[in-house]
């Protein structure tokens, strides 16, 4: 059996994966931050003033989907970037 040199059990290689999940992370939270900022411009535009609970609302729902789309993505980049996936299959 051939390991994949540069998987987790690398230290210094799993240092790098994760420093690379928390930028996309991070980005990530950035996009979703400015897409929850617009909505609520939009929403004022239209409807007047909004109510606190109303803006809350809008960023934790937009603003949390697109983080926990970013989150899971970069997951599944981190798991098939790292070779954790082969190291899967392999054990079957």
């Amino acid at each position: 059996m051939n390991e994949q040199p540069g998987g987790l059990n690398d230290p210094s290689y799993a240092a790098f994966a994760w420093r690379r999940f928390r930028l996309i992370l991070a980005w990530m939270t950035t996009a979703g931050a400015a897409c929850s900022a617009g909505v609520i411009m939009v929403m004022a535009h239209v409807q007047g003033p909004l109510h606190l609970v109303t803006m809350l609302a809008v960023l934790g729902g937009v603003g949390g989907s697109v983080s926990l789309a970013g989150a899971l993505m970069g997951l599944a980049f981190l798991s098939s970037g790292t070779g954790h996936d082969e190291d899967v299959e392999r054990l079957d």
